[in-house]
């Protein structure tokens, strides 16, 4: 994306963490699915995949552990897009 020139908002979740009202407005709307990050060991550890967690506990984990929440998180307006996918954020940038 910053090859193509399109500007972007970066935010390091490590250093300058989501807000819950921040991480509940990014999440509303997103099922919980597709929003945690498989590639995480509390994922894995938890068989998240064969078990989500309940929304509210979903969300409770990405404020303890930042790194559950997949990336990257690319918002344009109204529209997200949780993950990379590079023919999705073509499309939404």
């Amino acid at each position: 994306m910053q090859g193509k020139k399109v500007p972007l908002e970066e935010r390091e979740y490590g250093k300058n963490p989501l807000s819950e009202k921040e991480l509940r407005d990014l999440l509303a709307g997103v099922e919980v699915e597709t929003f945690l990050n498989p590639r995480n060991a509390l994922y894995r550890e938890r068989n998240m995949k064969q078990k989500p967690p309940a929304r509210e506990d979903a969300i409770k984990m990405i404020l303890k552990e930042p790194n559950l929440l997949r990336r990257p998180v690319i918002v344009k307006g109204q529209k997200k897009l949780l993950g990379f996918n590079e023919a999705e954020a073509a499309k939404l940038l």
